[in-house]
Parts: C-alpha cells; sequence; structure tokens
C-alpha cells in the first residue's frame, strides 16, 4: 500500500493551502476549475480510494460498500514517458502533454488488476484538439496498445501487474477539461490473454474483448467522476 505521505501529495508540486484552494474557487467558476484541478487537488481526491459502486453513474460512484475497485496505490512518477506507451506516449508528447496522473486499483476479488491514467493536455478547439487527437491514435491502435504503463504496488494483490489483457483510452468531454483517461487491465496473478484453441483462433484478439470491455466500463465511470471533482460533487 501506498504510505500516508505519498496519498497526501498534491498535484503539480508543493502543498496548497485551504486558504488557497479557497481562492481558486472563488475566483474560478465549477466549468472553468475543470482546466486546473489536475494540479489543484489533492492526489486522493482524483483516485479516490474505491470507484464503482454498482449503478455508479446513478449516484453509486463512491459506495464503498458496493465497489467495483479499489485503489491499492498512486505513481509518484507524473513525467509522460514513465505513464505511457509506445504510440500513445508519441501522440501525448507531439500534442504538448504536461504530465501523467496514475493510480492502480483491484476488482473486490483481486483478480483483475488495472492502472488508471489521467493525461494532461493543452486546451484545443473541440472535436480536433489534443486530447481528440491522442485518442484517435489509441483508436487506431487498440489492437496492439496498452495505453497506460503499468504501476506495479509492492506488497498488495498488484505486486506482480505487469503485461496488460485489455485497454480503453478516451478524451474527456466538455470544454476546460483538457484531459484523456485511459486504463491498461490484466489478470493479478500475471496471467496473459492469448490465443483461444481451436475455432476461437480465428480472431486472435478475442480472449482480450472482455478485458477491453472492462476496462472501458472503468474509464466511463472515471470519468464521471472527474466530472463531479470539478463540480465538487464527490460526496
Amino acid at each position: 500500500m501506498l504510505g500516508a505521505s505519498g496519498v497526501l501529495l498534491l498535484l503539480g508540486g508543493g502543498a496548497l493551502t485551504a486558504h488557497a484552494y479557497d481562492n481558486t474557487r472563488q475566483e474560478l467558476t465549477n466549468h472553468e476549475y475543470g482546466s486546473v484541478m489536475w494540479r489543484d487537488e489533492q492526489v486522493d481526491e482524483v483516485f479516490p480510494l474505491t470507484i464503482g459502486g454498482r449503478g455508479g453513474h446513478e449516484g453509486g460512484l463512491y459506495d464503498r460498500d458496493k465497489a467495483l475497485w479499489h485503489r491499492m496505490g498512486i505513481s509518484p512518477e507524473t513525467d509522460c514517458d514513465k505513464g505511457l506507451t509506445r504510440a500513445i506516449l508519441k501522440a501525448a508528447q507531439d500534442n504538448g502533454c504536461k504530465a501523467v496522473l496514475r493510480a492502480t486499483y483491484v476488482d473486490p476479488t483481486a483478480n483483475m488488476v488495472t492502472t488508471l491514467a489521467v493525461v494532461v493536455l493543452p486546451e484545443g478547439p473541440r472535436e480536433t484538439g489534443p486530447k481528440e487527437k491522442v485518442a484517435e491514435v489509441y483508436q487506431d491502435n487498440r489492437a496492439t496498445e496498452a495505453a497506460v504503463a503499468a504501476y506495479a504496488v509492492p506488497g498488495t494483490a498488484a505486486a506482480r501487474w505487469k503485461d496488460r489483457n485489455g485497454a480503453y483510452l478516451m478524451a474527456v468531454p466538455g470544454e476546460h477539461m483538457p484531459y484523456a483517461v485511459g486504463a491498461s487491465i490484466g489478470s493479478a496473478d500475471g496471467h496473459v490473454a492469448g490465443e483461444l484453441p481451436g475455432e476461437f483462433s480465428e480472431d486472435n484478439d478475442i480472449d482480450r474483448e472482455s478485458w477491453h470491455a472492462d476496462a472501458q466500463d472503468l474509464v466511463e465511470l472515471f470519468v464521471s467522476h472527474l466530472v463531479n471533482l470539478r463540480r465538487g460533487e464527490t460526496r
């Protein structure tokens, strides 16, 4: 588990006092606050302890008794080249990547593990801005890209986490939300999805489809969380 000092790190470096935080809220509308919340929020607010109670989109995102994902640790590294893989990294760097924030979660059975990432990019025109361009590159390379570099957490169920079985990445919709969110997902025991036997082997990616779907579900839940965070509605 990540120590308390790691959880209390503030994004963007340096401690942010409650007074300064209040001033940010006063000077910016909730809508505008989305642009800076990645560095103004405490990191354990960006990555909550649990995600996705059943019916998460209808208010159950933070129901710990019914959580779908439990946080194991938060990466202290925010450099873009530490958090992304291959084509996604190049696309992010080509489009002005500022930082990549990552945290690793496991499901309630501790069989599945995932690393979530928030890719911080410059703001740009709707539909053709940096976040959309990064998401487009992911879609073009979906079959081969992990998108997010796995973050293993020693001493936890995510200690052996290194090889993705599925992934997903999307642009966060809306103005003043200059982020792409991605997730790589795999097996906590290190099992790597491969070709299925017999007739199923005709589609080499079929064994990964359920993993891709799980990653997509998680990313969409997390995007809902970021919208709530901008509004100050995470509880």
